[in-house]
């Protein structure tokens, strides 16, 4: 949606592997300034969100991430904690990030519900789309108080992740 607002086309839908409670669960999003025709599967994604960061331990975690992607990593773990992961999988430091997204939301929402969390980070991060646009189309899904609350959330995550990232207004 906040692509949307911004006049970009985008495309979003999940994947499911194991039809189990509790499996992982795989969600793919296009985002471009031209219409997207694909309907296939993302094989090469240029950013890579991990929600539960017990998957990290998977190596198909990051398969296929392009040259120079971007990973936002939902965990309360320090950066230099987990770097040298993020060596391994080729992923420039500047283009690498943990959040305590679930922190985040607990603070806000009182539930931990990361998502506009990591929606801020995600803006943060890649400038993909814009933090005011974020917050837009949160109030416009939650309605009041609700809406308000998660774009507090987005917002603190974003702030969070341009001074971790050191972000000067020059990313790649």
């Amino acid at each position: 949606m906040a692509a949307f607002l911004e006049g970009k086309f985008a495309q979003a839908f999940p994947s499911f592997g194991s039809e189990r409670m509790g499996a992982p669960v795989a969600s793919y999003c296009r985002i471009d300034d031209k219409p997207i025709r694909s309907r296939e599967p993302v094989i090469q994604p240029d950013v890579i969100i991990i929600q539960d960061p017990t998957l990290l331990h998977d190596v198909r975690t990051l398969e296929g991430l392009a040259p120079n992607g971007y990973m936002l990593l939902n965990s309360s773990r320090r950066l230099e904690q987990v770097r040298t992961w993020s060596q391994h999988a080729n992923i420039p430091p500047s283009h690498f990030c943990t959040i305590p997204a679930t922190e985040i939301a607990r603070h806000h929402l009182n539930r931990p519900l990361p998502n506009s969390s990591l929606l801020g980070g995600l803006a943060a991060l890649t400038s993909l789309v814009q933090l005011e646009s974020i917050k837009a189309a949160l109030r416009s899904k939650f309605a009041g108080n609700i809406g308000d609350r998660n774009a507090a959330a987005a917002a603190e995550a974003f702030t969070l992740v341009r001074e971790n990232t050191g972000w000067e207004g020059n990313q790649s």
